[in-house]
């Protein structure tokens, strides 16, 4: 005689079933991967990264201005800022926000459906870069979003606000401390991606080309500088987390900013100033040419 469940079901109906929601997940999941894979948000996604290669040309303008005597925040804010000050700036902060917004939605769908037939290494991998960088544009989105609306944010003010937060959380420093080597990490990836060009298959248009390398000249310098750039956000942060002074961790333009006191600082910022736009004119080409 066939056993039931306690529900009167048999073990066999209970598995189907099981198996039809599994089933359906996953033909859902597969639909929301189709959708993502749409040329309408492949499009926005290409301009989300235009909007941030202008971006990075801008803060490195800035930086290299600092580098000068000039004043300025080296900062997306402080790009923005001078974005919105042309005659055009209400239409682009609202361009620049749906760019940045479609950009994060793609980041999100490579972190979570695009990862799902992904070794289980592979697809954490994916999740934290992939799931960092849309954060990461979608704040960018919210900044376009606020200055479109009138209310202009300041990154150093975020990032000190922020940073109290985490201090004041039940994990405290040693959040913000994990939050900093996180920064730094990533800071160490991007040197180590440039230094070895592993860029080169996101760009492969132009392999073999005479303008390879100077897309690989840009890939390089670009991409150490953001890197450096990134490794002294993050020592901010360890530092901050150390000295228990949460409003020391200034942010992007904080960290490029303490090298003015430094012998050779007004030069790095310079040199830092001058990779950043590197590194824009590259995501330009990558915004154009490379693979989604």
């Amino acid at each position: 005689m066939e056993s039931s469940g306690a529900d009167g079901r048999s073990p066999a109906a209970g598995a189907t079933s099981g198996g039809t929601l599994s089933e359906a997940a996953g033909h859902a999941a597969d639909a929301t991967e189709a959708a993502s894979n749409s040329a309408a948000l492949d499009v926005v996604a290409r301009s989300g990264f235009a909007v941030m290669a202008l971006l990075h040309i801008v803060i490195g303008a800035i930086a290299v201005a600092l580098a000068l005597g000039a004043p300025g925040q080296a900062e997306p804010t402080g790009a923005i800022e001078q974005l919105a000050a042309n005659p055009w700036g209400p239409a682009v902060m609202w361009a620049g926000f749906i760019a940045c917004a479609g950009l994060s939605l793609w980041q999100l769908s490579e972190a979570t459906l695009r990862a799902r037939h992904l070794p289980r290494r592979q697809r954490l991998a994916k999740l934290v870069s992939s799931g960092f960088l849309s954060i990461a544009y979608g704040s960018v989105g919210l900044s376009f979003a606020g200055f479109a609306l009138g209310n202009p944010g300041d990154s150093g003010d975020s990032t000190r606000d922020f940073s109290t937060a985490v201090v004041r959380s039940p994990f405290g420093v040693p959040a913000l401390i994990g939050l900093g080597v996180t920064v730094v990490g990533i800071g160490v990836y991007f040197i180590v991606k440039g230094a070895g060009k592993k860029f080169k298959e996101e760009l492969a248009h132009f392999e073999g080309t005479h303008r390879g390398r100077l897309v690989s000249g840009l890939g390089v310098a670009g991409h150490i500088a953001k890197g450096a750039a990134l490794i002294l956000t993050g020592l901010l942060f360890v530092i901050a987390a150390a000295t228990n002074d949460p409003g020391s961790s200034t942010g992007l333009d904080g960290s490029l900013k303490a090298l003015q006191d430094h012998p050779f600082g007004p030069a790095l910022l310079a040199a830092i100033g001058a990779g950043f736009i590197a590194y824009g004119a590259f995501a330009l080409l990558r915004a154009r040419f490379g693979r989604m």
